[in-house]
């Protein structure tokens, strides 16, 4: 049955209900399969309504998925990049929401601070989606539970790892999700970060909340700095780059130094269950065809064996196999992405 998010913005996660959240996955779903048969091409409730998506970071899956989702639902769509406004710069935060307001009906963000995403919602007026923040990658996470559900059905109890910096935001939002759905995450990582993750500074609320959510849907998270023994009777193997977008170059070696014991490889994808699937948020460090990779090989491969391929967080061996689902993973976006659009917009 339809629940009433009209008006609602996806700002956090956390900000809805374990029924809202099943609510959207169930309407992704559903979105997908239409398009499949084609079906969305006789209707688009959106007609009329315009989006504005702002990016301080460019992303390739974020924005051609809200482009496309937008144009499949009759809506239009207007693309401000990193250089395209005078956000935060010339002008404030307040002020540009107050703007877009009103002519826009829909707001997509994707930067750096959550604070301008909140910022958006108050003054704004209108729907905004978070499309990336330093604290949560919210339409990122509905997308790999589609693509987690896609392949094992019912995901209530199903056990999905995440190896690498447990303390992102990626990770973040993975264990927010496996709190909604009842499912079983282990993050694999420093045990340093797992502190952090428990009790640090903006960390302690969120981990409280899903420990609240565990116990009323079922599902668990727990640590482990053994990547072997984490993936065992694994369902999903997940992990995120070690670097992110807009930070400096010169952390590439001390991440690799705190994060080389994470790399996803065969052994570990051999540990899991047989029948495993690899997931990642992407784009990925699996070989040398990026210019940061090949940079990697070639300044710290030989000082870094774990690197001297220029793969870092996954092994090519992995990404190339049978098991990498990643890539419909990215196409799922596009499907999550709608629903939030439609549900906030139309329904």
């Amino acid at each position: 049955m339809p629940l009433n998010l009209k008006g609602r913005s996806l700002d956090s996660a956390l900000n809805f209900t374990t029924e809202e959240i099943n609510y959207l996955l169930d309407l992704s779903l559903e979105l997908k399969r239409a398009k499949f048969a084609g079906l969305h091409t006789n209707n688009r409730p959106l007609v009329g309504k315009n989006i504005v998506i702002m990016f301080q970071k460019d992303s390739t899956r974020t924005r051609c998925s809200f482009e496309v989702a937008a144009a499949d639902l009759g809506a239009s769509c207007t693309y401000i990049g990193p250089t395209g406004s005078n956000f935060g710069k010339k002008e404030s935060v307040i002020d540009t929401a107050k703007v877009l307001g009103q002519i826009y009906d829909g707001i997509e963000f994707r930067g750096f601070k959550q604070s301008d995403v909140d910022a958006l919602v108050k003054y704004s007026g209108i729907p905004v989606w978070n499309g990336l923040t330093d604290a949560e990658h919210p339409t990122q996470m509905l997308a790999d539970y589609l693509t987690f559900k896609e392949h094992v059905g019912d995901l209530r109890g199903k056990k999905i790892v995440f190896s690498g910096d447990i303390k992102n935001n990626v990770a973040r939002s993975l264990m927010i999700g496996a709190a909604f759905f009842g499912v079983n995450i282990v993050l694999c990582g420093p045990k340093a970060q797992w502190e952090i993750v428990k009790s640090g500074p903006n960390h302690k609320a969120v981990y409280d909340a899903c420990q609240e959510l565990f116990k009323r849907n079922g599902g668990s998270v727990s640590f482990s700095d053994n990547k072997l023994e984490a993936a065992k009777n694994a369902d999903a193997i997940y992990t995120d780059v070690w670097v992110s977008l807009g930070e400096d170059f010169s952390l590439f070696e001390p991440r690799i130094q705190e994060l080389q014991s994470f790399q996803v490889d065969m052994a570990m994808i051999k540990a899991a269950k047989e029948n495993v699937i690899f997931l990642h948020c992407l784009p990925a460090f699996h070989d040398d065809q990026t210019q940061f990779s090949a940079t990697i090989k070639e300044t710290l491969g030989a000082k870094y064996p774990v690197v001297s391929t220029g793969a870092m967080e996954v092994t090519d061996e992995v990404f190339q196999s049978k098991y990498n689902k990643s890539i419909e993973q990215a196409g799922n976006r596009m499907h999550t992405i709608k629903a939030v659009i439609l549900a906030t917009l139309g329904y």
